[in-house]
């Protein structure tokens, strides 16, 4: 099958192309959110960068929308309306920004194309309307159980958490990093300490690593904190779970349904997470031990084969084609004779 999407959520995508299909990703020579193609990441090569304004209509099967303006991009580019004229199915990644709980969903008016909510709180969170509205559950490709804990020290990984606040806990991270001293991973981490009043000593702002390096460093701390308040259930918990880091997590979103007791410590109570944080840090056997069982969980319920499966699924739900069917010579990619990198 030859899928249509937009590189909107790179690590999202990343386990999505992973499939058995073909996956077409618009690029433009600026890049951008409309034209961001692969953006160098390593990829299968079942992946191509294309040019929506010369791809022929025919050459794709279904498109998997992710941003409201996209079904009219496809409509106007492709001459193919989604949901009519091509089959689709629109990803929600995040809850809602405004008006919880009687947010109505972009797509809630329609029932032509299907919702697909990627956690279960987020399908509660948003009003669906007349929308079908279903749940796949993120899946992460295995990193491989590569924790070590041999600093006593406490990650987190987050994006922009000087301009997001609350809506990610950065208010909650001083009380962490008083227990020990606290790695801050992802983009725009830096001047979070001073924007807390954390000092640096306590607090080191790591930025975006690469994936490989990310998990490397990860690994090495003793404890993964997810102190998110209002965001879709980040993948970068899924990942720390997957290394066999011991996770103490804010019980928000979707985060008590994917974190087992067992693997750490869930909780509203801020007082019971730095406690649960600090006996984690005294014992490494211990944190050992709720890493394995943490990873144990996410393997079976966020791993990769699960997470394709259903895809494959609802896909071929949508085309009438066979789940465990294989392309044939003929179902070959259609692409321009001279594909554009991305910058």
């Amino acid at each position: 099958m030859r899928i249509l999407l937009w590189h909107v959520h790179g690590s999202w995508t990343d386990a999505f192309v992973r499939g058995r299909h073909e996956y077409l990703l618009p690029v433009l020579p600026g890049g951008g959110p409309w034209g961001l193609g692969r953006a160098g990441r390593d990829w299968p090569a079942s992946v191509h960068e294309v040019d929506l304004a010369t791809l022929p209509a025919e050459a794709v099967d279904a498109v998997v929308l992710q941003r409201p303006d996209e079904a009219s991009a496809v409509a106007l580019l492709l001459g193919r309306v989604p949901g009519v004229d091509v089959p689709a199915v629109y990803l929600e990644h995040n809850t809602p920004k405004t008006g919880f709980p009687f947010a109505a969903h972009p797509l809630a008016d329609q029932d032509r194309i299907p919702l697909v909510h990627v956690t279960h709180f987020n399908k509660l969170a948003w009003d669906n309307g007349r929308a079908r509205a279903t749940v796949i559950e993120h899946g992460i490709p295995d990193p491989g159980l590569l924790y070590t804990g041999e600093l006593p020290e406490l990650a987190v990984v987050v994006n922009e958490p000087v301009r997001r606040g609350r809506v990610t806990g950065t208010d909650l991270l001083p009380a962490f990093a008083a227990v020990a001293p606290l790695q801050v991973f992802g983009m725009e981490t830096h001047g979070l300490a001073a924007a807390i009043g954390v000092d640096g000593s306590r607090l080191r702002a790591r930025g975006d690593l690469k994936t490989a390096q990310l998990h490397r460093e990860l690994a090495r701390c003793r404890v993964y904190i997810h102190p998110m308040r209002w965001t879709s259930l980040g993948l970068s918990l899924l990942e720390a779970m997957h290394l066999g880091m011991p996770v103490v997590a804010l019980a928000s979103t979707e985060a008590p349904r994917a974190v087992p007791p067992e693997a750490g410590a869930v909780s509203a109570d801020l007082d019971e997470l730095v406690r649960c944080a600090r006996t984690l840090l005294a014992d490494p056997e211990e944190a050992r031990r709720r890493g394995a069982a943490g990873r144990a969980a996410a393997l079976e319920r966020y791993g990769l084969g699960r997470f394709l499966g259903r895809w494959d699924g609802l896909l071929a739900e949508l085309t009438g084609s066979s789940a465990d069917s294989t392309p044939g010579p003929g179902e070959q990619i259609l692409v321009p004779a001279q594909e554009r990198k991305a910058p």
